[in-house]
């Protein structure tokens, strides 16, 4: 059947600038790191891309190594845009990434200019796009010299292969070094993506400030923990959790007794405050002007429609703020 997106898609959503730049992103944005793999199902994904575009969600958030197995989520994007947005890519902002391991040999990860030309030709082709709207490094190359990788991300934008540059995973120093070295090369950096969450908070020692001066925008990923910021964990760790499966990205161990009695009294504040605990913590990110939108990812259109209504409410009062630090100190 035929889509049609729905006509009053934007009047939902928010939409903030990006940084200092003439880029709009939605206060949500759609990852497509799990949930979009071979091992999944096409027509979930394909429901869960509709909704959020009828939403007003307009960018879409890949990388070459998302799957499993690694490129199949660009693989199946590629074949849902082709039958579903065809005729809308120019309302959609869509992102890649390069910087962990791709391919066999030395040039399958990493920063080098070697490997991030020619993942993202891979992607492109596999995404069936002339070009993407952002390209992240991935993550910092501690073996190649930083000038090396960030020529390589203004080679790419020069190609007309990307219209925008991010990094991701920088920490405060190397960002600042990254970001100085393309506004040199003249192509600068749009946007920052570190994992930030009410149980993550690195980036507020220096990074959030740095891209506020910076003028470069910030996209969050993990903003609920993995799951552990759902009502998933209130009564312990249940069987088909990824804190249940062996080699998922949330071990059992991080699911400690003192985070669960932390998760049930954010809760607690969630309801007081007429939200689920995942709206709240998505919430808790957007009251931050600095933050240009929040990451989420999906595994049913449903849930994707619960974290949508985080929007309808990203204040706080100064006494819930307090308590929110008091729980987590």
């Amino acid at each position: 059947m035929s889509y049609t997106p729905t006509s009053d898609r934007y009047q939902t959503m928010q939409y903030r600038r990006c940084g200092r730049s003439g880029l709009k992103l939605p206060a949500i944005s759609l990852g497509l790191w799990h949930n979009f793999g071979h091992v999944d199902v096409l027509e979930n994904c394909r429901q869960i891309l509709r909704l959020a575009f009828d939403r007003g969600i307009t960018h879409f958030d890949l990388a070459n190594n998302y799957g499993p197995p690694p490129g199949s989520a660009e693989e199946n994007f590629g074949r849902i845009l082709q039958k579903d947005f065809a005729g809308y890519r120019d309302e959609l902002i869509i992102s890649t990434k390069a910087g962990y391991y791709m391919w066999e040999g030395p040039y399958g990860e990493w920063g080098s200019k070697k490997y991030l030309v020619s993942s993202l030709d891979q992607s492109l082709k596999r995404m069936n796009l002339a070009y993407v709207d952002i390209f992240y490094h991935h993550r910092p190359d501690p073996e190649t010299p930083l000038e090396e990788t960030m020529t390589a991300l203004d080679l790419i934008v020069r190609q007309g292969k990307a219209l925008y540059l991010g990094l991701s995973n920088y920490q405060p120093e190397e960002a600042a070094k990254a970001i100085r070295i393309l506004q040199q090369l003249g192509t600068p950096c749009l946007i920052h993506q570190p994992k930030y969450s009410m149980f993550e908070r690195w980036v507020e020692g220096g990074l959030l400030d740095l891209l506020e001066k910076s003028g470069v925008g910030c996209i969050p990923f993990s903003p609920l923990a993995q799951g552990l910021l759902t009502n998933k964990y209130l009564t312990g760790i249940p069987a088909d959790s990824r804190a249940a499966k062996p080699h998922g990205f949330l071990q059992e161990n991080q699911v400690s007794e003192d985070k669960l009695m932390k998760v049930g009294k954010l809760n607690e504040l969630a309801l007081e405050r007429g939200q689920t605990l995942a709206q709240m913590a998505l919430a808790w990110l957007l009251k931050d002007p600095r933050i240009t939108s929040v990451l989420i990812g999906a595994s049913k259109p449903e849930q994707l429609a619960d974290s949508l209504q985080c929007l309808n409410n990203t204040r706080f009062s100064p006494e819930e703020l307090t308590r929110i630090e008091g729980i987590l100190h």
